[in-house]
């Protein structure tokens, strides 16, 4: 008995020190974030630039990661209706996710946000002519858009990113040095507050937004079909079957597209006797927002009537895009292994109308040189019981 009770002593020895042994090589393991991430996934270099992951958190305990190739917001962890935190967009788990299928989950977008038509601008008499990527259209800054650039990145602090970047006179198309800098900051109301700025040497034109897919319910696997939804906008700019406005603001009201009143996304998606519908896909507009660029005041909200979680958007852009990833088709595998299929996201994009550089009645997203370009929106999460 006794050799059996010292083995077993030896045995139970041995164990623990494995136990508290980091790894066999002796290094400690990567954590992770809330999320699941690790930020050596996120560690390599693309097109000669270093990559990364920032973390920010804030008192609360809300976590929101950030990449630095194509200014992405990777994650974010918010509290339900139980107190548990979800991750409510949609992303990968790496940095090769992003890199070997073009997708713009989670970026900037620039050096101008949604269409051009026939990728035609002129600025300061000259007219150029910008990449074509989508219907014969220039769309999100074409192929060499900001999506695909590496950014810059500082963090000044836990709750804080800032994110620069030289886009140089002529890259896709575009006349003028551009200096950017986009500051995302994690506030302890629960909000990602984005500040957008930017320089040029000459005339262009800029419109920067962000295009994180939401999903409010943290599962991908469900649509959003169910998501409550109002937009504060009382008209929207038509398409037509390019996707490209036609230069009319149109009232909402007794369409589909009317959502001043909370509706579930899906209840009139599939309504292709409406033809923008049919156009669309389903939801793929620009809306005419109340606010008028007054950024106290709501622009959109979404809910989930799963979790409970609450998206507010705020912006001083006169327009919002609304997507409802009409386009998503299970190509692409995200994080934790989900499958990102049609409609389960939506996207909520601040914005100049799109092809303002051709309707000089609406907005202007013009920038001269001695001007400074500055846009905000804010993406502020609560829940609702």
């Amino acid at each position: 008995m006794m050799k059996l009770n010292r083995l077993t002593a030896w045995v139970v020895g041995v164990a623990a020190m494995i136990a508290c042994t980091p790894n066999p090589k002796g290094t400690p393991e990567e954590p992770t974030t809330l999320s699941g991430l690790k930020r050596s996934h996120f560690q390599s270099v693309v097109n000669g630039d270093s990559t990364d992951l920032y973390v920010l958190k804030n008192a609360n305990g809300v976590e929101v990661t950030v990449t630095n190739y194509g200014g992405r917001i990777v994650s974010v962890m918010v509290p339900d209706k139980n107190g548990t935190l979800q991750d409510v967009v949609l992303g990968f788990d790496s940095i090769q996710g992003y890199t070997s299928v073009p997708n713009n989950l989670g970026a900037t977008i620039g050096r101008y946000g949604n269409r051009i038509a026939h990728g035609k601008i002129t600025v300061a008499g000259v007219e150029y002519q910008l990449p074509l990527n989508n219907f014969g259209h220039t769309l999100h800054g074409g192929p060499e858009g900001y999506d695909t650039k590496v950014f810059k990145g500082v963090q000044p602090d836990s709750q804080t990113v800032v994110l620069t970047y030289l886009s140089v006179d002529g890259e896709a198309g575009f006349p003028g040095n551009l200096n950017v800098q986009i500051t995302m900051k994690l506030t302890d109301d629960n909000a990602i507050d984005i500040q957008y700025e930017a320089e040029t040497d000459k005339e262009t034109v800029v419109n920067l937004t962000n295009h994180s897919y939401f999903n409010l319910s943290g599962d991908p696997n469900n649509t959003v079909l169910d998501h409550l939804l109002t937009i504060y906008a009382d008209s929207y700019t038509p398409v037509d079957d390019t996707f490209m406005t036609t230069g009319k603001i149109e009232p909402v009201k007794g369409t589909p597209l009317d959502f001043t009143v909370e509706t579930a996304i899906g209840d009139r998606i599939n309504d292709t006797t409406f033809v923008q519908l049919k156009y669309g896909r389903g939801y793929d507009h620009n809306w005419v927002l109340n606010a008028k660029g007054d950024v106290s005041q709501l622009a959109a909200t979404v809910v989930s009537p799963v979790t409970g979680i609450q998206l507010d958007v705020y912006t001083s852009e006169p327009g919002m895009q609304v997507y409802t990833g009409n386009f998503l088709d299970g190509t692409m595998t995200g994080k934790r292994g989900i499958v990102y299929n049609k409609r389960s996201a939506i996207c909520l994009e601040s914005q100049k109308y799109p092809d303002s550089p051709n309707k000089p009645e609406w907005p202007s997203p013009y920038l001269k040189p001695g001007e400074k370009y500055t846009s905000r929106c804010i993406y502020k999460f609560s829940v609702r019981q």
